[in-house]
Formats: C-alpha cells, sequence, structure tokens
C-alpha cells in the first residue's frame, strides 16, 4: 500500500484513474463475453475464479502500455501553461476511454465471428480494411454501436473525473521526486513484456476458459508478434531422418508406394493409375462455410439443403471428411497443394508461395486450363496471386459487368452470378475444345447473408439459415444450367467446404466442429456410393486424380482415400497456432513452447499416457515438422 500511496501522489492520481478504469473496463468486458458466449458450463467458483484471476493478470499487464503517457504529463505539465493540464487530461482521457470502448465492441463482433480474442486473423484483417469494414456496416447497425461507444466512453470519464480534478491541481512536488516515479511508470511496459506470458491463461483444457481470460489487447500484440511461427523453433520436433522415415512409412500404411528414392521430400513419389486414363473435365466448388450439419443427408431437418441431398444421394457421398482449418485460405491451401495446416498463416497468404506442383499443375501437363474463379475481389486473402503463381488463370468479380450482377455485398456477387461467370467461362473453353479443371469459390454464405429476393422462402439478410438455404439453391441451378451444355456428360462436379460455419467448443481443435460434406457427381462416370471412411481436406486431390486414373508425380501429403484411406484413417485440424493429429479416436495437439496434449475429441479431457498416444504424437510431429520445413526450406516447390 506504501508503494501504491507513492506511485499515485500528487498529480499522479491521473494516472491511477486510468489504471482504474481500465481494470474495471476489462473485467466488465471479460464478463460480457463470459455472458455473451452462453456457455453456462463455466460458471462454477472452479472455472471462474482462473479466468477472472488470469485476466487482472492480463489487464494489469496491458494497462502498464497505457500509463506512460499520463505519467508524462503528470510529471512534466508546467504550471504556468495557460492551457490548464485539467483540460488536456480530459481530452485526453476522453480519446482513450472512446479506443478502449471502440475495441471492446470489436471484441464482441470478433467473438461473435469467431469465438476467440483477438488472434492472426483480427491482425490479417488490418490489411484488408475494405472488406472488413464494410463487413461490418453491412452485418450490423452501428447506430447503436458508435452511441454504445460513446455512453461507455462518457461514463468512465464521469468516473475517473474526481481523480482527474484533484491530479490538475499545482505540481507540489520536487522535479527529482516527479522523475523518480516517470521513471517506475517508463519501466512497466518492459516489464510487462519480458514477465508476462501468454501461456500463463492455459490454465484449463477449456478453450473458452482460455479465451476469456486473455485480454484483448495483449492479445492483439502478441498475435502481431506471432503472426508467422517458425515451426521447429517453437514445436516439438524430431530428428529430420526419423521425420522422413515416419512419414514415408505412414504413407505405406495405405498401400505399396513408388517414392523417389534421393528425393528430399519425403512424400515424393509416383502414382500408377488403376486403369486408362480418363479425361473428363472438372468444376471443383469450395463452398463458404457450408458446415456438414446443414445438410439432411447429415440429419438436418430444416430442409435447407433439398439439392445438396439430392446430388449426396446420386453421387459419392463422404461423410467423414474434415476441414484443415477455420479460414477460406486453409482449405484452398489444402485443397491445391494437399499439405496439412502448419502453424501460422496459411501457404496462401505466406510470401514465396508459388511455383509449386499443385493441383492444376497435374491437370495442366494433360492439357487442362486450370481456372480459380472467385465472386470476390481476388487480392483479398492473396488469392489472386497464389493462384496465378501456381498456374492457374485467375477470373474474379473485376470480369462480371455491373448489369449482370442481381446482387452484392462487400464479400461478393451472389452465387448465382459467380455461376454465370463460371458457365460463361467454361462454354468458351469448350467450345474451342479445350479441357478445364475450374475450382469456383462461393461467397453468398458468409455474414451479412444477404441474397436476391424470390430464390427461397427465407429473406435475405435474416442469418446464417438463409445463406445456407441460398447457396445450396444456387448450387442447384447451377447443376441444372450446366446439365443443358454439350461438356456436361464429360464432367465431374466436385462440391465441399472451405471450412465449417463455426469452431467453437471445450477445446482449442473441436473436432466435430471441422467436419465437413464432400460430394462427386457425374452421372454416368461415378457411381452412387457413399464414403465413410475418416479423411482429411489434404485428400481431395489425390482422391479426385485417382477417379480420373491419373498416372502422376505427387508431392502430396494426401491420399487416396476410397483405396488408401480405408487402411489409414486419420484428419489433420488447425486453429491459429494449434494443429492437431486426428487417428483412433484420440487427438495429438501440438503447441508452441513445444508443448503437446494427448486429448479425447468428444470431452475434451486429457488422456492417460499409452504406446499408441507416443506413436501418434510422433506420426503427428513427423507431418507438420516435414510440411513446414519442406516449405521453409523451399524443396516443397517443383524442382
Amino acid at each position: 500500500m506504501k508503494l501504491f500511496a507513492y506511485l499515485f501522489a500528487g498529480r499522479f492520481r491521473i494516472v491511477s484513474a486510468v489504471l482504474a478504469a481500465y481494470l474495471i473496463f476489462n473485467a466488465l468486458i471479460r464478463l460480457g463475453l463470459l455472458i455473451f458466449n452462453g456457455d453456462w458450463t463455466l460458471l462454477t467458483p472452479a472455472t471462474l475464479l482462473p479466468v477472472f484471476a488470469a485476466g487482472f493478470l492480463f489487464d494489469l499487464a496491458a494497462a502498464c502500455w497505457w500509463l506512460p503517457l499520463y505519467a508524462l504529463l503528470a510529471a512534466f505539465w508546467p504550471d504556468r501553461w495557460r492551457v490548464p493540464l485539467l483540460a488536456v487530461s480530459v481530452v485526453l482521457s476522453a480519446l482513450t476511454f472512446f479506443a478502449w470502448s471502440f475495441v471492446g465492441v470489436a471484441e464482441f463482433v470478433f467473438w461473435n465471428e469467431f469465438s476467440s480474442r483477438f488472434n492472426f486473423i483480427a491482425v490479417d484483417y488490418l490489411i484488408y480494411t475494405r472488406e472488413v469494414i464494410g463487413n461490418i456496416r453491412e452485418s450490423y447497425d452501428l447506430r447503436p454501436m458508435f452511441a454504445g461507444i460513446g455512453v461507455m466512453a462518457l461514463l468512465m470519464l464521469v468516473f475517473a473525473w474526481r481523480f482527474l480534478r484533484q491530479a490538475a491541481a499545482p505540481a507540489g512536488m520536487p522535479l527529482r521526486a516527479r522523475l523518480g516515479r516517470l521513471a517506475i511508470f517508463l519501466l512497466l511496459p518492459a516489464l510487462s513484456f519480458f514477465v508476462v506470458d501468454a501461456r500463463y491463461k492455459e490454465f484449463s483444457h477449456h478453450a473458452q476458459a482460455t479465451q476469456l481470460a486473455g485480454n484483448g489487447h495483449y492479445e492483439f500484440w502478441h498475435a502481431f508478434r506471432t503472426n508467422e511461427i517458425d515451426y521447429t523453433r517453437f514445436y516439438r520436433t524430431e530428428a529430420p531422418e526419423q521425420a522422413y522415415r515416419v512419414l514415408r512409412a505412414e504413407l505405406e500404411r495405405g498401400g505399396p508406394q513408388h517414392f523417389i528414392a534421393e528425393s528430399p521430400l519425403a512424400v515424393e513419389r509416383d502414382v500408377a493409375g488403376r486403369g486408362p486414363e480418363r479425361h473428363l473435365n472438372v468444376v471443383l466448388i469450395t463452398v463458404e462455410s457450408l458446415s456438414a450439419e446443414f445438410l439432411g443427408v447429415f440429419g438436418n431437418q430444416e430442409n435447407l439443403t433439398p439439392n445438396l441431398d439430392r446430388l449426396a444421394e446420386q453421387g459419392m457421398l463422404f461423410t467423414q471428411l474434415y476441414a484443415t482449418g477455420t479460414r477460406t485460405v486453409r482449405g484452398l491451401e489444402a485443397v491445391a497443394l494437399s499439405i496439412p495446416p502448419t502453424p501460422g498463416n496459411s501457404i496462401v497468404k505466406r510470401p514465396n508461395n508459388d511455383g509449386f506442383r499443385a493441383l492444376g499443375a497435374v491437370f495442366a501437363e494433360r492439357g487442362y486450363e486450370p481456372l480459380y474463379i472467385y465472386g470476390g475481389y481476388g487480392y483479398f486473402d492473396n488469392m489472386n496471386a497464389f493462384f496465378s503463381g501456381n498456374g492457374y488463370t485467375v477470373i474474379d468479380r473485376t470480369a462480371i459487368p455491373k448489369e449482370a450482377i442481381h446482387m452484392e455485398n462487400i464479400w461478393g456477387v451472389a452465387d448465382e452470378d459467380l455461376f454465370t461467370l463460371a458457365l460463361g467461362e467454361l462454354d468458351q473453353r469448350a467450345a474451342e475444345n479445350r479441357r478445364f479443371f475450374a475450382h469456383i469459390m462461393t461467397t453468398s454464405n458468409h455474414r451479412p447473408y444477404t441474397y436476391p429476393d424470390n430464390r427461397i422462402d427465407i429473406p435475405s439478410g435474416t442469418g446464417r439459415e438463409g445463406a445456407v438455404k441460398y447457396t445450396d439453391w444456387a448450387i442447384g441451378d447451377f447443376i441444372e444450367r450446366a446439365r443443358a451444355k454439350p461438356w456436361f456428360a464429360n464432367t465431374v462436379f466436385v462440391i465441399l467446404a472451405d471450412h465449417t460455419a463455426s469452431g467453437r467448443g471445450k477445446t482449442d481443435l473441436p473436432v466435430e466442429q471441422f467436419k465437413i460434406p464432400m460430394i462427386f457427381y457425374s452421372p454416368g462416370n461415378i457411381a452412387p456410393a457413399k464414403i465413410e471412411t475418416l479423411a482429411s481436406q489434404i485428400d481431395v486431390g489425390p482422391t479426385l486424380l485417382a477417379q480420373l486414373n491419373f498416372s502422376y508425380r505427387s508431392r502430396f501429403f494426401g491420399h487416396d482415400i476410397i483405396t488408401e484411406g480405408p487402411r489409414h484413417q486419420r484428419a489433420f485440424l488447425a486453429n491459429y497456432q494449434t494443429v492437431g493429429y486426428f487417428e483412433d479416436n484420440m487427438l495429438i495437439e501440438l503447441r508452441p513452447q513445444q508443448r503437446w496434449r494427448l486429448v479425447d475429441p468428444v470431452s475434451g479431457e486429457e488422456l492417460p499416457a499409452s504406446e499408441r498416444g507416443q506413436q501418434l504424437l510422433s506420426e503427428a510431429i513427423s507431418y507438420y515438422q516435414s510440411a513446414a520445413e519442406a516449405f521453409r526450406s523451399g524443396i516443397l516447390r517443383q524442382p
């Protein structure tokens, strides 16, 4: 208490006012997020006390970065200046409190979308301010938001008024005493940086509890610093030779492999087709945020996907496919490169992400033109650079005349307009007798959930269910329009999600929240079937190529789900800094600082150590370490 009285004496009361306001405000934000999250299993003393205790520590650490400016005012503002200290401190405090309130509201918006405090996605979104701000404007009524921000800032200013007024009195303190206090406040940010560790909030296996314990400002800064993560430095590793051997042994579990003996890339091998190659056109549609739980064939009773359900019955349905991540770029990475989701940013967004032997390259060798067709602007998430740098012809929203657009929002045109664009491009290639491999990425199943009127029985902009049903309508309409084309009979349609609609759960990687649908549809070419093999999004490309009986040089980490998958059923999952390996109903989580856990994927509880657990750990490390090193060193690129 003596130290407290010493630090906040005289004019330095202004610092105490800001500190108290910050701690109270962030405790209330934490409480609000707890209520907003709606998981009432957290409302026990054993959970709440650590959440708020750890939260107080992170709030205190973050507050240290706000205090030096006010300490400088208290130390150096001359009494004789005509502008009184009270006026300056009130204006500065009002701006500070407004900034806190703005960030607080942003935390609720971010939590609603990602079930998380700020992370590297929030850092990424600083780059794409147009899309992000536009999405917020189209999804939310900003008037009550800004009114609430103003009210919160005003309430904090009222709370701090007495302290501000007392601090505005003449200094009444020798300069030496003021400089001593200032030195302490200037040292506090460095102290908080080196002493407080992000791992302090990992007191629980409950993912939502650890997220609530964080502080928005601290989490944003931490994400900014760790946006790119060196796997070999921060994650558990094995000797490279051991990882190489384990990875090749893993691939051989699916069947005999023809590895390239001297290749520095463990997965490089020659894949032989099981019959004459079938040079069918391919249209691969990745659907925005299409969780398996939305489809009737997975048990949904709301009739949101009648067209997809029909295609699933008439085509080949994969019932145990899992997305590699929670963002579009993760899905695109997995499908195009067939690589596990290494920590940090997706390869789609990293530098030096061109020149790979992507899925499109295998088709290009056979005279196909690989196309990437997107309903938004392709600069978003670096899609244009990634796909064009890997041999695709990129066609995006800029190719659609304004008069041809029925509806658009900040993310892109309505899916029906995207499909109209795609049909025109495919017709053009077919008329020139050119085979095509077209990867189409939809946008409509995304907040603000808007779409053209009179398409479905759910009004536009009312929620996720309407967006799902509209996307289903647009896909059904696209298939019917394609059916009238001369190239339809010689085309395979592959429909899958880029990721699910929610990654929320008790663990960092709630396995069932990663399940997505996939359908192969090609009447006369692919017989109806239901494939119940556990598989990963990285297996999509190899499975498609196997259906076409292609023989090719593979640099893919994935395998054919149908022939190899039953002998080696596993999935790869990632969420920000945690990467996972799911096999034998057990989940290996790999985390920074060489940490790992063996988890029950249903309960989220940690499982006891076992020989099988150690084997899975070795497998997980081999996949992730090999993938990360292959990208970092450049050997993933084509020779």
